[in-house]
Formats: C-alpha cells, structure tokens, sequence
C-alpha cells in the first residue's frame, strides 16, 4: 500500500510540475509576441523558436534527457522574466485620437477645472470632429450619480463607466480605457500582456455615451446609484486623484486586475471598505446583480424589472443636441 502511495504521489506531482512547465512556456509565447519589439515578421520568427524549443522541453519530460531539458527551460524562462520586468509603461507613444489626451484636474476650494473634457462629434467611428475642453464644476452641486454599463459582445463582460449629474444639467463621464495606439485595436488577451496602457477620460455624455449607443450600436443600460452627498463628491475627488496620478505616472490597463470596473470598485472601497470583492466585480457584464444585492441601485422590483428599464434603446435615437434629457426620458 505504501509503495503504490508513493508511487501515485510521484505520479500527481510531476503531472503538476508538467502542467506549471506548460503553463510558463505558454505564457512566454504570448509575451514574445505582445512585447517583443521587432515587428510582425520577427516575432513570428521568434514564436517558432520558442514553440520548438517549449516541444523539445515538453517532449523531453517522458525521456531521460528531462534533467538537461529542465535545465534549459529554468534559464530560458528566468531570462524571460528578467526581461519582462524590463517592460514599462509609457505616457508618450502615437496614441489614437479619442485617447490622445487624458483629463488633468485643479481644485480651487469646492471648484473643479478640469482640463481635456471630452466632447467629440461622432458621425461614425472613424468621421468625427475632435474637441477636448476645459471645464468647471461646482462640486457642491452634484445631484446624480448614474452607472453605464455597454454591451458589445458577451453578456459577462460591460464597459464600466459612471456619470456625474450637476444642478446646471450638465453630465461628466468619467470611463477608466485602454489607451490604444494609432491602428491599434482591443484585444482581451492583450490586456493580459502590456499591451495598453491605462487612461483616464472624461467627457460629456453626448460623447462617450452616445458614441456607444449611436454610433457602435452597443447595448447601454443607465442605473442611477443611490449614494449620499458626501460620498458623491468624494467618488468625484477619488476620480480627479485617479486622473491627475495617471497622467504623471503611466501604469498599464489590465484585462482582469486594473480595467474599468475594478478601478471603480477600488474607489468605492476607499470611501466604504465593506464593499465585499465578488466574482461580478470581475465578470462586469453581471454587475447589476451585485449592485442589487448590495442596494446600491433601485431593487424594490425584480433584478429583471430593473435591468429591463435601464435599457436605454431608442431614447438615444438623434443627434447630440438633448441627449442626456433623452436618455432619461420615462
């Protein structure tokens, strides 16, 4: 009996030693081909070097050469790494024009200035007048706090975004992005390997809002978030602090650890550390849940009722002119 624990035990441990070997190899491929600065065609080059060599390493644990291919595998993998950490994020590449610039706040008592506001005219995505503005704000006069959450693909995953509404009927939406290069475009395994950076935006709803509904043809549900007057403004001065510390040190966007949902999730928690983490913090597109549950958004009706009337649909149909005052439309 001994004998065959023993031997069952040596059996399960070098099945994970094998799996953690594969897992590290994968991993050092996607990284070659995210990272490595040497164009399409060199890294192709360099994905097939080290696919042979992760063969040669894999196929080399069933045979006697497994010490030597271990070796080489703990070298070839230490130097990857050493290598990785040398990646670091940047605040000066050729960034894509809705991202080219990034909001900057000064305080001046309860008064916010905030620099490169976004206010875009989209006709399509890629016909568009770009503006960016400078703002104030009263901060004793935000009224509404509204979560947007869009849709453009999986129900488990949502752009996160929150909206501040004003006594003066004006509308802030801050939305933690990806910063894309020029012609450079969204990839969800990407986020997982340095590939963008993280941006702070702000810009009005007729923008960000708008551009998504309108113009992409997303799915876009509004859900006004029940928060007091002070915890409102802090979420906003949390929002500024955000912005400011982004725009003098760049850090990279995260597709799982540091997007838009969990960067909102790490405020709230700053102003209510009870916030309990949830496995819908991470699969946003299931946020509402978690906000009903935590009654944070309306949830006198079924959780189905709500998220039926957050939809905002044809209310956006129109131009920019009033599309705040329609979206909200009854």
């Amino acid at each position: 009996m001994t004998t065959v624990f023993i031997s069952a035990l040596k059996f399960v441990a070098r099945l994970f030693f094998f799996i953690l070997l594969a897992c590290c190899l994968l991993w050092g491929g996607f990284a070659l081909w995210y990272q490595l600065p040497i164009g399409g065609n060199g890294r192709i080059a360099a994905l097939i070097v080290w696919g042979a060599f992760s063969l040669f390493v894999l196929v080399a644990e069933f045979t006697t050469k497994r010490r030597m291919s271990r070796f080489a595998a703990a070298v070839a993998i230490i130097a990857l790494f050493g290598w990785w950490s040398t990646v670091k994020p940047s605040l000066t590449r050729a960034w894509a024009p809705d991202v080219e610039h990034t909001v900057t706040a000064t305080m001046d008592g309860n008064r916010a200035t905030l620099h490169n506001v976004r206010h875009f005219d989209w006709r399509t995505t890629t016909d568009f007048t770009p503006r960016w503005e400078t703002d104030t704000y009263d901060l004793d006069t935000i009224e509404t706090v509204d979560l947007f959450l869009s849709y453009w693909g999986s129900p488990a995953i949502a752009h996160t975004l929150v909206s501040f509404g004003f006594a003066d009927g004006r509308h802030v939406v801050f939305s933690a992005e990806i910063r894309k290069t020029i012609n450079e475009e969204f990839s969800e395994i990407g986020g997982f390997f340095k590939e963008f950076e993280l941006a702070m935006i702000a810009a009005d709803e007729s923008d960000i809002i708008r551009l998504r509904t309108n113009i992409r043809g997303e799915h876009v549900y509004r859900y006004p978030i029940r928060i007091d007057a002070a915890p409102r403004k802090q979420l906003f001065m949390l929002y500024l602090d955000t912005a400011n510390r982004l725009a003098k040190k760049a850090e990279f966007y995260n597709t799982v650890t540091t997007n838009c949902t969990t960067v909102v999730f790490d405020m709230a928690r700053t102003i209510n550390p009870g916030f309990p983490l949830d496995y819908r913090v991470l699969l946003s597109g299931y946020l509402p849940g978690y906000l009903y549950h935590e009654g944070l958004i309306e949830n006198d009706e079924p959780l189905a009722d709500v998220e039926r009337q957050a939809a905002i649909g044809g209310r956006a149909a129109g131009g920019a002119a009033g599309y705040s005052a329609r979206i909200r439309d009854e």
